[in-house]
């Protein structure tokens, strides 16, 4: 697996992470606890080498069981996680007052059985706390040893600048993939000038971008993609058409969809690692192959115009969640 570097501070993970949200939380049934741990595992016996969890899956338990698949090989790996909901519960709103920061990176370090957090995102913006301040009790507790570095998740250009300005931010997560690119109009520039890494979320539209999932698709009760306007069946069948057409580029190239996905990502800049999830062996392995994937400059102009022909139909979060997106 060939390695990234993010942020000016050196963060090596491998090219392609893996996101563990999926194994306890959104997509419907938690992961049996003993499979989700070798998946986990088998991760790292491939390569993966930057793991990301959060208190709020589950919540609490993605932590745990994280922490217990790498302990084995804890001082090989990069592990992210995040603070920033009220008792780790998403319904319950933002919450990155200090004294919550402080106590969600105690409570992480236990689950995840670990010295210190690699990488401490904050996993929303909280519009009623500074930023400067979430920035400088996060600069504590990389004082103190329990937090190696401070990251940013869907926050705005003008946030990040004044998180920077307190204590340097490592890495930005949000969305971003074929099916989502409004990263690249104001996050990018912004992330170029600081020297930021950037680490992609649903590098695959969620699934989609696989080919795995059409309009006849019925997802599980409780999966999160019931609720996004960009999962009705309408918008779906609509957007089949990317799909199909990044299918045709996909097979010149002797790559599945979600491999020519993932290798566009790591295309677009030498400091981007994306952390695509699955819950399946298999997938796993194709997801990885996704970083052997050489597009040329004509195998990118190909997507470019397939993209420039196709609108994708349907916003990607429902109105309750997209209020808690920094703009």
């Amino acid at each position: 697996m060939q390695k990234r570097v993010l942020g000016k501070n050196g963060l090596e993970v491998s090219a392609i992470g893996l996101g563990r949200m999926g194994l306890s939380f959104a997509y419907g049934p938690a992961m049996d606890r003993g499979e989700a741990i070798k998946l986990v595992r088998a991760a790292y016996e491939r390569g993966v080498t930057f793991f990301d969890t959060a208190e709020c899956y589950g919540p609490f338990v993605n932590e745990e069981l994280v922490g217990e698949a790498l302990a084995p090989v804890r001082d090989q790996v990069v592990i992210a996680t995040k603070f920033g909901f009220r008792n780790g519960d998403t319904r319950l709103g933002p919450d990155s007052r200090p004294q919550n920061i402080r106590a969600v990176a105690d409570a992480s370090l236990k689950r995840l059985r670990t010295d210190r957090i690699d990488l401490f995102y904050q996993h929303r913006v909280d519009r009623n706390v500074p930023i400067e301040d979430v920035a400088g009790t996060v600069k504590e507790l990389i004082a103190q040893g329990k937090v190696k570095r401070f990251g940013m998740s869907e926050a705005g250009a003008e946030t990040i600048r004044r998180a920077h300005a307190v204590q340097p931010v490592t890495a930005v997560q949000s969305e971003y993939s074929l099916f989502w690119r409004e990263p690249e109009t104001k996050i990018f520039p912004t992330l170029e000038e600081l020297g930021i890494g950037f680490v992609p979320f649903s590098p695959l539209g969620r699934g989609f971008l696989t080919g795995a999932i059409d309009e006849k698709t019925e997802f599980a009760a409780g999966d999160a993609r019931n609720a996004f306007p960009r999962f009705t069946p309408e918008a779906r069948k609509a957007n089949l058409a990317l799909v199909d057409r990044l299918g045709e580029i996909a097979a010149r190239k002797g790559a599945t969809k979600a491999q020519l996905a993932l290798a566009w990502l790591i295309a677009q800049k030498p400091w981007i690692a994306p952390i695509p999830g699955t819950t399946k062996l298999h997938r796993l392995e194709e997801n990885l192959g996704g970083a052997e994937v050489a597009l040329t400059a004509v195998d990118l102009s190909q997507i470019e115009a397939a993209l420039a022909r196709i609108k994708v139909e349907g916003d990607r979060y429902p109105e309750s969640a997209q209020a808690m997106v920094d703009r």
